[in-house]
């Protein structure tokens, strides 16, 4: 697995597909998980379109740099963040959202790429909003998947999923691996799979376990704040694709970020929660060839 520097003391695990002479495709991958939650066959599906893509491990993730030298309380960070009391917060967090977006950028770099699409699940919708706002002479597409604008009032959780998403799993490979059946009161109502589910924790568990990371990315996600008047001057040709199932970021989400984004093109899934069935891949990819083009 390559590992290369991609900015100043973060080195990133990565993994290209197809020929890189086609248009390059950056996939980000969201709250701690690994790059191969984008699969290894839905990677391999969208070279075949003539896209030169790129998944890669978020800093405190997977094979990448770790920050282990900077433990996160997250009890106390949330508390902290609910009282009102942000520069205690803001203290326990060792990098923002725009750090991680930095990493992406800089993994384009070290691989000789100046402009790339740029495709962000989740947390990484949010990490690739920021590349999108901060640098977008070198986006030349962004693709928010199930993600949101920051906003409070905007994709907002369920409690169930919430209690499910904030619960620590168990330290044990066989625990971890069951603990995987929780995440089904997020996934698609129709194709929601648990033996996907086990599958991907079994390979993620076995590849780089690193539940400490969790904390350090939740904060940079939470202190990341509203992109809402950023999204607004954004001028990056935009799709926002959602689930009608999700239940971990509310489908109100991604309309919203349609919504605020000078033309952006919406994609609701009436089967898709926080989750990409293998059903729907043809219909994903080919809506991310069209826009890509």
């Amino acid at each position: 697995m390559p590992i290369i520097e991609a900015t100043p003391g973060v080195s990133i695990a990565y993994e290209t597909f197809g020929d890189s002479s086609d248009p390059a495709v950056l996939l980000v991958m969201g709250f701690g998980a690994q790059m191969i939650a984008w699969h290894e066959d839905f990677c391999r599906a969208l070279a075949e379109r003539g896209r030169h893509v790129i998944r890669y491990d978020n800093r405190d993730c997977g094979l990448s740099t770790r920050f282990d030298d900077h433990p996160v309380d997250v009890a106390r960070f949330i508390e902290a963040v609910r009282s009102g009391d942000l520069p205690s917060a803001v203290a326990m967090v060792p990098y923002t959202l725009q750090d991680m977006a930095d990493d992406g950028l800089g993994l384009l770099t070290a691989l000789g790429i100046e402009r790339a699409h740029v495709v962000g699940s989740s947390m990484g919708g949010m990490i690739a909003q920021t590349m999108a706002i901060s640098r977008p002479a070198r986006v030349l597409t962004l693709t928010s998947m199930m993600s949101s604008t920051g906003e409070p009032g905007y994709g907002r959780p369920g409690d169930e999923a919430q209690v499910v998403l904030l619960s620590p799993k168990p330290a044990d490979r066989e625990g971890y691996v069951a603990a995987a059946d929780r995440e089904l009161v997020w996934a698609s109502k129709r194709y929601g799979d648990v033996a996907s589910l086990r599958e991907l924790a079994a390979e993620s568990y076995d590849r780089g376990h690193h539940p400490a990371g969790v904390g350090r990315q939740l904060g940079a996600m939470i202190l990341g704040g509203s992109r809402a008047d950023a999204l607004r001057d954004l001028r990056v040709p935009t799709l926002v694709i959602h689930g009608l199932d999700d239940t971990l970021i509310d489908p109100s989400g991604g309309e919203r970020t349609a919504e605020l984004v000078p033309g952006a093109k919406l994609l609701l899934l009436p089967d898709m929660g926080h989750d990409r069935p293998r059903e729907l891949w043809h219909e994903i990819i080919g809506a991310l060839e069209a826009h890509t083009r």
